[in-house]
């Protein structure tokens, strides 16, 4: 049948979608709804996946789409944005192909688990001049953006310290009972998981860090003598909050040699000072935020729609008061809070158009380079180490919006 809206795209009303390709549909293969929208302006049209049951997920959620297992296909076959949605150690390997083919690519966070594969994805974009994206989701997740409203408002004054502490109660069934809880896939979740925490702390702090220290331990789940081969099933498919407590946690990963509780000190080249701590065997699951200036602080209790950022202005001595502003969190539509299809809607529109966006490689990397780093000084005694610095040209150029040359 003959497609009119490419027979007659000058007519008014026509709609010519993007063709939008997938590589990897496994734990964030949710975004296809996202970009799914033939007529409305972007149109999933090929999935490339390794796995017999990826490909067949693909089938049957978008029938439409042409499935393969040939990356080689995708490259050629004319798209105008694919997103790399694989596990993290391969986005490197994808990304710079896909890149170098000169496609418009959207990469999920972590960039990648290593600072060269990182930068490689960078280096990859820069010689190219291909649109680079990374989905950093958090940057349009309501709490994130309503802290940093208020930060840029100048109520709080000019940001001194940010800490955050993420309590990661599904970590047992989310990280320790397949790929994530290995070394050579993630580095370690102090990235692989911080890396989300270590980008908002430098959105909200307005600086990137440039020395780190670090401390952690394998302190619960390496203990767990339950252990099973998981690659027959996914996450759907074992979690449930009866798992409960950790020590009694079943069918663990063979292989576990990453921490489950991490701390990290961290010196920002504006000079402010950060702290993130991380733990896997919590009962409740969000992230508190406090960010201190120098006329006030604010602190999310809570991380969900309803929940609430509280505000503090006035001096007081007489210990815990009541805030100075107490803001509810904004509820939106889709994943995280409205936050995934706010990601993608800004990717295709990059993409399409470039432009500014509220996400950035340069952040993407230096989140990496700051969670490989601290795994590094927390495995070797905790002492501080120096983040590797990116060539000011590559710096130039990510941060003017990519523009073309």
């Amino acid at each position: 049948m003959t497609d009119l809206r490419e027979a007659i795209p000058e007519y008014p009303g026509a709609v010519k979608d993007a063709r939008v390709g997938l590589v990897g549909f496994g734990l964030r293969a949710s975004l296809w709804r996202h970009v799914h929208k033939p007529g409305q302006g972007s149109e999933v049209v090929m999935v490339c996946d390794t796995s017999e049951r990826g490909r067949a997920d693909a089938a049957a959620k978008i029938p439409t789409a042409v499935v393969t297992s040939s990356l080689d296909e995708l490259l050629g076959a004319g798209l105008d944005a694919v997103l790399v949605l694989t596990p993290d150690n391969r986005h490197a390997e994808i990304a710079v192909q896909t890149l170098r083919a000169g496609i418009p690519t959207f990469c999920e966070k972590p960039l990648d688990v290593t600072v060269e594969a990182a930068d490689a994805i960078l280096a990859a974009a820069f010689e190219t001049g291909t649109r680079l994206y990374v989905g950093h989701n958090m940057r349009h997740m309501p709490v994130v953006v309503q802290m940093r409203e208020i930060i840029e408002s100048g109520r709080i004054g000019e940001v001194k310290a940010v800490w955050c502490r993420h309590f990661v109660g599904n970590g047992g069934d989310y990280y320790f009972k397949d790929w994530h809880a290995e070394r050579a896939n993630t580095t370690s979740l102090l990235l692989q998981k911080g890396a989300h925490d270590i980008d908002v702390i430098h959105w909200l702090a307005g600086g990137y860090t440039t020395r780190v220290s670090a401390i952690g331990d394998l302190a619960v789940y390496g203990d767990v003598a339950s252990r099973r081969d998981n690659s027959d099933r996914r996450m759907g498919d074992w979690f449930s909050l009866d798992n409960w407590p950790p020590a009694e946690q079943t069918d663990l990963n063979p292989v576990i040699d990453v921490e489950d509780i991490s701390m990290m000190q961290m010196v920002l080249d504006n000079g402010a000072l950060a702290s993130y701590q991380q733990c896997h065997f919590t009962p409740d699951y969000w992230r508190n935020y406090t960010v201190i200036g120098t006329k006030g602080r604010l602190e999310n209790f809570g991380d969900n729609p309803g929940d609430s950022i509280k505000v503090w202005t006035s001096r007081s001595q007489n210990g815990f008061v009541k805030p100075d502003e107490d803001i509810e969190i904004r509820d939106g539509e889709g994943g995280h809070g409205g936050a995934d299809p706010l990601l993608i809607a800004e990717f295709l529109r990059f993409a399409r158009d470039g432009g500014a966006t509220d996400t950035s490689p340069i952040a993407a990397r230096e989140a990496v380079a700051a969670g490989v780093v601290a795994a590094q000084s927390l495995r070797t005694g905790g002492g501080a180490l120096d983040i590797p610095a990116l060539p000011p040209e590559w710096v130039e150029y990510f941060n003017a919006g990519q523009p073309t040359r």
